[in-house]
């Protein structure tokens, strides 16, 4: 089989190293929900996380901007930097907000759906990283089928979450304390899903 593959490696680089951001993001989260309440630290390393993710996605935008021939589909390029920001950028917001909130303990649902994350993001950037050598869909098919697995258990997880949210044993403060947080840690989880589709989209494409 003739190797139709572009040589320009950038792009690719530029794709892995966003993916290694998400998972970074995502341990450093996991930390903080062990760790806490000594969160400061953590925080801090999310945030330069976020943002080297940024600076990252926006060389990849500038490189898309200025390549004429790109390894498959500008629009599929363009989503596939913004879904692996994203990522980065939900976890960013969460940490954040356990700060700002105040947060005097975690929620046993939170630390489960912090270790749910680092698995997803774990297994997209090894997703991401087939990309550079294989348009086989068959390829990426356990860690595209593994994802899916994942972000059904976050919304279990978060689903069983909400539910005991809103029994009333609660005030009405900490219950929108955490419905928000719980909703952020799955939007990240659903996030990688995101990345995890459009691979796959691109695969089917430029098979």
């Amino acid at each position: 089989m003739l190797n139709l593959l572009p040589r320009d490696t950038v792009f690719y680089d530029l794709f892995e190293g966003l993916a290694a951001h998400a998972v970074s993001t995502a341990q450093h989260l996991r930390r903080m929900a062990q760790e806490f309440p000594q969160v400061s630290g953590v925080i801090d390393l999310i945030r330069k996380e976020e943002h080297d993710a940024d600076d990252l996605a926006h060389r990849a935008l500038e490189r898309l901007d200025q390549t004429f021939i790109t390894p498959f589909d500008r629009e599929d390029i363009h989503a596939l930097i913004g879904q692996l920001d994203t990522i980065v950028d939900y976890i960013d917001a969460l940490a954040k907000r356990v700060a700002l909130y105040h947060v005097r303990a975690i929620e046993p649902a939170f630390l489960k759906l912090s270790e749910v994350l680092v698995e997803a993001t774990v297994a997209l950037s090894r997703a991401v990283k087939h990309l550079r050598k294989t348009r086989k869909l068959s390829e990426l098919q356990a860690e595209l089928i593994e994802v899916h697995r994942l972000e059904n258990l976050g919304d279990d997880i978060h689903h069983a979450a909400i539910s005991k949210l809103f029994e009333g044993a609660s005030d009405a403060l900490e219950v929108l304390k955490w419905k928000e947080l719980l909703d952020y840690i799955e939007n990240a989880i659903d996030g990688c899903e995101d990345v995890t589709n459009t691979l796959e989209r691109i695969v089917l494409k430029n098979g």
